[in-house]
């Protein structure tokens, strides 16, 4: 499967558009996209708050049902900070209304999830990399501490997964399923293929003519993965190991089981065809992936499990309708050519 035209625009007014000229490091805004979490919030301005090299600047985009602005008053003297409405919810949309705010001086934009935290040397160690980093380096992400062990591992070790070109045992990549490995705690700087957007530093001037697809509405699942791969065929890409964060994951979801487990298949396939992945690998994985889900549900008895596989399906059963509309549609028509050409 070849990438969309839409896909190829994209990347070629992402990355042919800007000169790959080194710039000297001066200043770093952040911006954080949030909603409903007031005490992961005030714990993640905390963490700025402290950092041996503070930012220039913190954007936060706030789609929360009741304000947050209290919490950000609290910071006033210790942060710049920028607050901002947005609505509706979604991750990418609050992103992007971040970055039309960043102001022009600005050499580095990052992004930093409302539940995540820097040790406080991160951001100097972040910076320090950008100081002698190469030019054609675009993105790096800072090193998750505590990352969680990844569920059935041995599932993903699987001969057949590998050869099959579902998954990978290397970090940080992306195969042809459309599935994309974790990057994980890395012990020395990392080349990868994307970058998640947890904690994440990029060129101001890539962010200049690209933004996050909206697409990936509300909860956003995999915009990410999306933006990330769409940038590294044209710039590198790195995991820092110097610079530190952990991520607490909040006991506020903004999915539900069934909604996720709509959101996971349509936008996997979504992004499989715009980047001209491969789609029957994507097919197996996502089978593969759901009998995961479905054996850990039935045999922890896990409702919520069990209604993410009900969501599976569903998302399935419609790609298969459009699949056959599809394909209906294309045979009307080569039937109508048949008929003009007798």
């Amino acid at each position: 499967m070849t990438e969309t035209p839409e896909a190829t625009a994209d990347r070629a007014d992402c990355i042919d558009s800007i000169g790959h000229e080194r710039r000297v490091v001066k200043t770093i805004c952040f911006v954080v996209a949030t909603k409903d979490r007031p005490n992961d919030l005030r714990r993640m301005l905390d963490s700025l708050a402290k950092q041996t090299s503070p930012p220039a600047l913190v954007i936060l985009a706030d789609s929360s049902a009741i304000s947050v602005s209290f919490v950000v008053d609290e910071f006033r003297k210790r942060l710049n900070l920028q607050y901002l409405r947005h609505q509706p919810p979604s991750a990418s949309g609050q992103r992007n209304a971040g970055i039309q705010a960043v102001p022009r001086d600005i050499d580095f934009v990052a992004f930093l999830d409302d539940d995540a935290t820097l040790e406080p040397d991160a951001l100097e160690k972040m910076l320090a990399f950008w100081a002698t980093a190469p030019s054609d380096v675009g993105g790096a992400t800072f090193n998750m501490v505590n990352h969680p062990a990844q569920a059935m591992q041995g599932v993903k070790r699987w001969p057949m997964v590998k050869a099959l070109g579902l998954y990978t045992n290397q970090p940080g990549r992306v195969t042809r399923s459309g599935w994309q490995t974790m990057i994980g705690f890395v012990p020395k700087d990392l080349a990868v293929e994307w970058l998640p957007s947890g904690a994440v530093v990029w060129r101001a001037e890539i962010l200049k003519t690209c933004r996050f697809d909206e697409f990936f509405e509300g909860y956003s699942y995999l915009e990410d993965l999306d933006f990330s791969y769409t940038l590294g065929r044209g710039w590198r890409l790195t995991a820092v190991a110097g610079a530190r964060y952990n991520h607490y994951p909040s006991t506020l979801r903004h999915s539900r089981p069934l909604g996720f487990g709509k959101t996971e298949v349509r936008n996997r396939f979504y992004l499989v065809r715009k980047h001209g992945l491969s789609y029957s690998q994507c097919w197996l994985g996502l089978i593969l992936r759901m009998g995961m889900t479905l054996c850990y549900g039935v045999v922890h008895f896990d409702r919520d499990a069990l209604s993410r596989v009900c969501g599976n399906c569903l998302s399935m059963a419609a790609e298969l309708k459009s699949l056959l509309a599809r394909s209906n549609r294309a045979r009307e028509k080569d039937e109508a050519r048949d008929i003009t050409a007798m």
